[in-house]
């Protein structure tokens, strides 16, 4: 008698550490980039500005990416999260990365553009988690539990 798995589905073991490994994964990056906007605060207003975003508005960032990343983290209201840094990773990506590299040349076009659909690709994981949602080990899941 076979053990295998049928075609096309995972065994239980798999999705049950899948979600909430890859909320790590994701998490991580907006986690680490948050801390490092915090550290860099003023190197990081004064980019913004030269980008053409108000410096003003980078609390705002930093709350969205450390707030955001740690609730991503934890699993808490997930999918609104999850959907919240998809729109901002696609907004971030286009006015830092898309915009800039149309006056680029060369390979610095290419790494902006590399940038621009690491963006993309983070937003897609991310609407993975709104469709899917947080899965096991998060707090979405032990309050469904406990309802």
């Amino acid at each position: 008698m076979s053990t295998a798995t049928p075609r096309g589905t995972l065994d239980m073991n798999s999705t049950q550490y899948a979600a909430p490994l890859g909320r790590v994964f994701l998490a991580f990056i907006f986690i680490m980039a948050g801390a490092q906007k915090i550290t860099g605060y003023s190197g990081t207003a004064q980019y913004m500005e030269m980008m053409g975003v108000p410096g003003a508005l980078l609390p705002l960032v930093i709350l969205t990416e450390l707030g955001g990343g740690i609730a991503l983290l934890i699993g808490w209201q997930t999918r609104i999260i999850a959907f919240l840094l998809a729109g901002f990773s696609l907004l971030s990506g286009f006015l830092f990365h898309l915009v800039p590299s149309f006056g680029m040349e060369g390979m610095a076009a290419q790494t902006e553009m590399i940038m621009f659909m690491k963006n993309v690709a983070i937003a897609g994981g991310m609407l993975m988690i709104v469709a899917l949602g947080a899965g096991t080990l998060s707090l979405d899941q032990r309050k469904a539990a406990a309802a």
